[in-house]
């Protein structure tokens, strides 16, 4: 076993911290984002397509998207897709351009998507905790085959520790900052 290297767990801990943000983009909040319509899949041309593959979608205003959709004989199936989400949305069609007004959320749905963000920050933390286990177990058979030295040992645990301390601390910041975003009326 040849000498651990930290970046490759490094590079592991940032993409976790990275999914969990792709994880918050399709949350929705009170204000109108594309992202929201990441997750919807369209039946077209024999075959399922993401959205953004037969539409350009913008946010026009804080509480509308609205989805152009290039082929106007796709309309009706855009619309289906949408409406089976489950987002909670109902498009308005006006040619082959359909419109997402975005409802206001209540309080208690507010809460429920805090909880839902808190609950994907908790895995992104423990995602955090498997790499830096991984590392320390590395670290220790390498140790084992003298490969490193139990200085050497000491002091990459020492430096995987850090790096697991910032990633959670860019989860938790994370976290605050979707909260305030689906708390913010």
């Amino acid at each position: 076993m040849a000498k651990p290297d930290l970046n490759t767990y490094r590079d592991r801990m940032d993409k976790s911290v990275s999914a969990l943000k792709d994880d918050y983009a399709g949350l929705r909040t009170g204000r109108a984002n594309s992202g929201l319509l990441d997750p919807v899949m369209v039946e077209a041309y024999g075959s399922t397509s993401p959205l953004n593959a037969v539409a350009a979608i913008s946010v026009p205003e804080p509480r509308m998207i609205s989805v152009s959709v290039w082929d106007k004989s796709m309309v009706t199936a855009v619309e289906k897709a949408i409406r089976s989400a489950g987002l909670g949305l109902n498009p308005v069609v006006d040619g082959q351009t359909l419109r997402l007004p975005i409802p206001p959320l209540t309080e208690e749905r507010r809460k429920d998507l805090v909880k839902l963000a808190s609950k994907y920050a908790e895995q992104a933390r423990i995602a955090v905790r498997n790499i830096r286990r991984d590392a320390n177990d590395d670290l220790k058979k390498a140790e084992k085959a003298s490969d490193i030295s139990q200085d050497d040992q000491k002091k990459m645990e020492t430096e995987v520790q850090k790096d697991t301390d910032a990633a959670i601390k860019r989860i938790d910041e994370a976290l605050k900052t979707k909260e305030a975003e689906i708390m913010q009326v």
